[in-house]
């Protein structure tokens, strides 16, 4: 028996929700009893309802306009714990994203009316990072728009709520790539080689520092490449060189063609802690498979960060190298993939088929 349901989910599945008592589906749907005329959420404590007398509502105003009333022991007109966890998380991010210097723990906490060990649990379970985390990351994000506006290095730091300068120059490899005041010159003083060349899957641009490959990209034109390549180190010394990076760009080739003889390239990963975290895990899904974004998350060991996991693949600047391609929707449906889904079909069929091929030849 079906009110106005959700298509989402199925009535089998917010009956087992109702039976179960399940907290995560509550504000998903709200089910009634036609016997007494009351409607709940679906882990309300009250006497169990017949199936047959069950009534399934996507909000509680489709009940009201049935006639049933609402359930004074759950109160599903009001707030769940969940939507309050996230009301919170989000009250808290704009308090980081706003302040000069990140508030502290007990701070951010206070602000929510939530003790700091229960609010650190839940923001980390939300955003998948901690506060100091967060703050961490806005810190470096608020450099690069100083740096980026040409502001003294100094002012910079300060600007962006960093206490001291040794704390950025220290990470600065790591989060920057390059030193802050070499970032705010577009690169200036950095060597990058450079080549462009034709690939199974289109125009393929293979960069790299004296660290290593720093940029593996695919275009549409060498042109569109190269100007890509430029404005993102503006005033680096850039040289177009294929027979430096000849070697490399031939394993990245052949890899594309034959997935399982894999890539040897010695990397320049520059990103934050966390989408390092994500990166690491991608690099341990082989080729011929696919990991969901929650199942990367669960990776990683915060479940609930498939959000940010998904952020994460789209600031990869490393094609092939990190396989962000490998990473899928849930449903199975592809996904996002910044270089097109047509080169993120191709390339998991290839993998998909070689994967196979070797199944075979083993046998």
């Amino acid at each position: 028996m079906t009110g106005t349901s959700t298509n989402a989910l199925s009535d089998d599945l917010r009956w087992n929700a109702v039976l179960g008592r399940d907290h995560s589906l509550d504000g998903k749907f709200v089910y009634a009893v036609s016997t007494t005329g009351i409607y709940c959420r679906p882990s309300c404590a009250s006497r169990q309802s017949k199936r047959e007398n069950t009534v399934f509502f996507t909000a509680p105003v489709d009940a009201e306009r049935a006639g049933y009333r609402a359930c004074l022991r759950c109160r599903p007109t009001q707030s769940t714990v969940e939507e309050r966890h996230v009301q919170a998380v989000r009250t808290a991010c704009a308090a980081i994203d706003a302040a000069e210097q990140a508030p502290g723990l007990k701070e951010l906490a206070a602000a929510v009316e939530l003790s700091p060990s229960h609010f650190h649990r839940q923001f980390k379970r939300l955003v998948g990072l901690t506060p100091r985390e967060y703050a961490a990351g806005k810190r470096v994000a608020r450099l690069q728009d100083q740096l980026h506006e040409g502001s003294p290095v100094a002012d910079a730091i300060y600007a962006a709520g960093f206490g001291s300068s040794s704390r950025v120059y220290e990470t600065a490899k790591r989060t920057l790539g390059m030193t802050p005041g070499q970032y705010r010159d577009g690169g200036r003083n950095v060597a990058i080689d450079f080549t462009v060349t034709q690939s199974p899957l289109g125009k393929l641009l293979v960069a790299a520092t004296a660290q290593g490959v720093c940029c593996i990209e695919f275009g549409s034109t060498a042109k569109a490449l190269r100007k890509s390549l430029t404005e993102r180190f503006p005033a680096a010394r850039l040289t177009e060189n294929d027979n430096n990076l000849r070697e490399w760009v031939s394993n990245i080739t052949a890899f594309i063609r034959t997935p399982r003889h894999g890539l040897r390239l010695p990397l320049d990963i520059q990103g934050t802690a966390f989408q390092q975290r994500v990166w690491k895990a991608l690099q341990a899904i082989p080729p011929g498979r696919t990991s969901s974004y929650r199942e990367v998350a669960a990776a990683i060991g915060q479940p609930t960060a498939h959000r940010a996991v998904a952020s994460a693949c789209s600031a990869n600047k490393l094609a092939l190298a990190i396989p962000c391609h490998r990473v899928v929707r849930t449903d199975g449906q592809l996904g996002g993939y910044r270089w097109g889904l047509e080169r993120k079909r191709k390339l998991l069929a290839q993998e998909k088929a070689n994967s196979l091929l070797e199944v075979d030849e083993c046998e």
